[in-house]
């Protein structure tokens, strides 16, 4: 048994609600099918959205959507995907299966789908083959209130008022499939690109630069050395791997090392952020510069029979081992990471929500991402105690609330954890929580509702102490009010 203090009026910072972003990219069945079927489809929709994709995500409360990509936003050129639709350009995806891309989805549908959901628009631009106008057009295509060329054409297609960007990536994996740059070239040309991203509004534009890949330390210290003046946030991109990178292994019927191969691949999250944190702590110390894990997720074979371009992998009770762990890992590390976005929020990747026609299945890490919403924008509260290496929690406080979340990732140990609160007693306590009985379970087309989000009553309270058995394979959030 475990034995964690809980000092319910000591804080230690706020989990930023960014930190549960989504990603959507123009990949695969993402976007087309995903989340946009159009105004003509069958699918029930509102101007275009699916109803039942919009529902789903509000319900989890999304914070932020990144978009265009991803690899497809360095080869994105936004006017390209404005005007009516019949008349946009088409254009060859080369990124992602080589499909054509229609373009039916662009700025002006990005920033419905952000409004029908209740998110911030998080933009990312393109450096890799795009120009500096070519940016500083689309920011004030977007944003700009008054009298401008670029202002006039969007009332020419239709929006008056400026919509709000939050967020605006300069670039993405300008290490890889955003250009092949170094750091030092693409430090300059991140200064020069950021210089034209102008700010129309009185809110400023919070400005992400592309940070390294994984464990690219020097990439890291470089942009750091040269551009920390001119950045708000910083990227960071790790995927989860069963083996090999050039090894996807399968989503379904892996055998058990593949559960703890793959954890152990999410939880190095831990040591990049504090070693890539320690870097840049070096050229911030007053930690204003948020570290943007604007990529994460766990990267698997693609679904036999599939595009392999479309990276459409199925989600399983493994998954939602996954999105625990890491959540948990960027709350404990709440003062430098600022934002995260998961890859990605449909049909591709770890998704939330998988779609087949007009059928749509919520996967196990969507209901990681609701037994986890009260943390959004909580406090943290001062805990002291440690439980087993396959266990990890959260404990935060939200008017009044106390939130404890856990995950138990044994496959076959139940662990007991008792929670000691110090200053205080529980009150008004309900739990619920997600649990495996295999170790790839998962919804289908065919059986729903195999995971789903359910009351959890294995615990009990006596005065100021909460003993709650956490089953093997299990997510379990507990909520309760102190007196």
């Amino acid at each position: 048994m475990s034995k964690i203090q809980v000092t319910f009026n000591r804080e230690k910072g706020t989990i930023s609600r960014y930190i549960y972003g989504q990603f959507a990219e123009h990949l695969g069945r993402c976007i087309y099918e995903g989340v946009w079927v159009g105004t003509e489809s069958a699918i029930p929709n509102h101007n275009g959205m699916r109803l039942d994709v919009v529902e789903a995500l509000k319900a989890i409360q999304v914070p932020v959507i990144r978009w265009p990509g991803g690899c497809f936003a360095d080869e994105y050129h936004w006017k390209d995907g404005i005007g009516p639709t019949e008349e946009r350009a088409t254009i060859v995806n080369t990124h992602w299966g080589g499909v054509t891309e229609n373009n039916h989805f662009g700025t002006h549908e990005f920033f419905e789908l952000c409004k029908q959901v209740g998110a911030e628009a998080y933009v990312n631009g393109n450096v890799g083959s795009g120009t500096v106008q070519e940016m500083q057009e689309w920011v004030e295509y977007m944003t700009m209130d008054g009298i401008s060329p670029m202002s006039k054409f969007r009332r020419e297609n239709g929006q008056d008022d400026p919509w709000k960007v939050k967020f605006f990536g300069v670039g993405n994996e300008s290490w890889g499939c955003g250009g092949n740059m170094r750091p030092e070239y693409y430090a300059d040309l991140y200064r020069r690109y950021q210089t034209y991203v102008r700010q129309y509004t009185k809110e400023p534009l919070y400005k992400i630069a592309c940070g390294p890949n994984i464990d690219d330390y020097h990439w890291m210290d470089v942009l750091m050395k040269q551009a920390t003046p001119f950045m708000d946030g910083i990227s960071l991109h790790h995927y989860a791997l069963a083996s090999k990178w050039e090894d996807k292994r399968p989503a379904l019927g892996f055998p058990d090392e593949e559960w703890f191969s793959l954890i152990e691949s999410a939880v190095k999250m831990d040591e990049l952020i504090t070693r890539h944190s320690t870097i840049m702590d070096k050229y911030d110390p007053e930690k204003r510069v948020g570290l943007i894990v604007d990529e994460w997720g766990s990267w698997l074979a693609v679904e036999p029979g599939t595009n392999p371009g479309f990276l459409y992998q199925q989600n399983t009770i493994r998954d939602a081992m996954i999105a625990s762990l890491t959540l948990n890992i960027f709350h404990k590390h709440a003062d430098r990471v600022h934002m995260a976005n998961i890859a990605q929020m449909v049909n591709v990747l770890q998704a939330m929500i998988l779609t087949e026609g007009e059928k749509m299945i919520k996967t196990p890490t969507y209901y990681v991402f609701e037994l986890y919403k009260n943390h959004q924008d909580a406090t943290m509260v001062d805990t002291d105690g440690v439980i087993s290496d396959t266990a990890s929690y959260t404990v935060s406080k939200k008017d009044g609330m106390m939130t404890a979340s856990f995950c138990n990732y044994s496959l076959t140990e139940a662990e007991t954890v008792t929670l000691s609160l110090v200053d205080g007693s529980f009150d008004e306590v309900e739990a619920y929580g997600i649990v495996g009985k295999k170790t790839d379970d998962h919804n289908s087309f065919e059986n729903p509702n195999a995971i789903v989000k359910q009351a959890f009553k294995d615990f009990s309270v006596e005065e100021n102490e909460l003993t709650i058995t956490l089953p093997p394979m299990s997510v379990i959030s507990v909520y309760a009010k102190g007196k």
